[in-house]
């Protein structure tokens, strides 16, 4: 798959950082923000366009006159009740010189967690994009506590490509691409023009720390761009420092770095399951039970369940892990935690014996449940 596609991208979503946003200091600049947002109007004519927008909290420090971004989230949620609305006027004012109305957007995790809030939030955006208008994202910080965040707007971009089923995501920072090595550490790290798919060994590559100012590093926007891929869109990770380089991704130039839509994509309903929830607890199964899910698609018995932990109700999703505690499922139990506990280990045959009812044969039916 070449890079060609994205001059054909009808719906993008484009995620800014606030690095992207702010120079050296951590400041709002100004002139910098004017010529990307005039790259964006450029790349919204002819096609659907959702900005991911970070820099509410920058926006507030620097209002409210701090010397450096506040540690604790009581100190933040003021900083980005602040700096939000400043925030979108600059969108309003950027986008109003091309005749485009903006909307602001603003989520926590827990609006996608409920699969009917999260279908709500897709009909909404949908509507916007409808009527031509451009859906400015961000999280909602202000009420935001960390149970409730989706971590950092990498996660929260690779969510919404999903979200409005998006042909491509371009994620804008403060560096070029993936690296094969740390840039800062090793001089002759070089860029990675292309990934056909996101693996271990592509994540250890990105490694990488937040910034002073932002909350992602490099894994973070891997982590976004195989969640994009997953659900059929292509993504760039590039420099946001650099006004054109939106315009060369959009013409199909090898700025950045590349990685390619996956032939085996998630449906709607998997990939919520494997990007939009957190689970309530986990189910520790045997080797078997982790065979027969990853290798042969097949459902979770109670007979293959070895432990139940944490306390979660009918319907509620759960992480399936290994022996060693990895997870590599996500999906919906079909009885409680207590119920579980009774059952475990047991063939199906002998639920209704037990519990004195049997809502289904499965702990976890196929259909809802994902590989991670």
């Amino acid at each position: 798959m070449s890079r060609a596609i994205l001059e054909s991208c009808r719906r993008l979503v484009v995620k800014l950082g606030t690095s992207a946003l702010t120079d050296a200091r951590g400041r709002f600049d100004r002139a910098h923000f004017d010529a990307l947002s005039a790259g964006l109007a450029q790349a919204a004519a002819g096609r659907e366009l959702v900005v991911v927008s970070s820099g509410a909290i920058a926006l507030g420090v620097e209002r409210l006159g701090y010397d450096a971004r506040p540690a604790d989230i009581p100190g933040k949620q003021a900083c980005a009740a602040v700096g939000q609305s400043r925030l979108m006027r600059a969108w309003e004012e950027a986008f109003a010189r091309s005749g485009r109305v903006v909307a602001q957007v603003l989520l926590t995790h827990d609006d996608v967690q409920d699969r009917r809030r999260y279908l709500n939030a897709r009909q909404a955006l949908r509507r916007l994009l409808a009527e031509g208008v451009i859906p400015i994202v961000n999280e909602n910080d202000t009420v935001s506590v960390d149970e409730l965040k989706f971590g950092d707007n990498d996660a929260l971009a690779g969510l919404v490509t999903g979200l409005v089923e998006a042909d491509a995501l371009v994620i804008l920072s403060d560096v070029e691409g993936l690296y094969d090595a740390h840039p800062a550490k090793a001089p002759d790290a070089r860029l990675v023009s292309e990934v056909k798919q996101v693996t271990a060994e592509i994540l250890a590559l990105a490694g990488g720390t937040a910034s002073g100012v932002g909350t992602g590093g490099m894994a973070t926007k891997v982590r976004a761009a195989a969640q994009a891929t997953e659900v059929g869109a292509v993504c760039v990770i590039t420099s946001g420092r650099a006004p054109e380089r939106l315009a060369e991704v959009l013409a199909g130039q090898p700025v950045g770095t590349f990685f390619e839509r996956q032939q085996e994509r998630k449906n709607a309903r998997r990939a919520w399951l494997a990007h939009a929830v957190r689970g309530q607890g986990r189910l520790v199964v045997d080797d078997g039970a982790r065979h027969a899910v990853v290798e042969g698609k097949k459902s979770l018995l109670p007979s293959g369940i070895q432990r139940v932990e944490g306390e979660f109700s009918e319907g509620e999703p759960v992480e399936l892990v290994d022996a060693q505690g990895v997870p590599f499922a996500r999906g919906l139990a079909a009885y409680s935690s207590t119920d579980l506990r009774r059952i475990l280990g047991k063939k199906s045959a002998e639920i209704a014996e037990i519990l004195g009812f049997r809502s289904l044969d499965e702990a976890v039916h196929r259909d809802d449940l994902t590989t991670l």
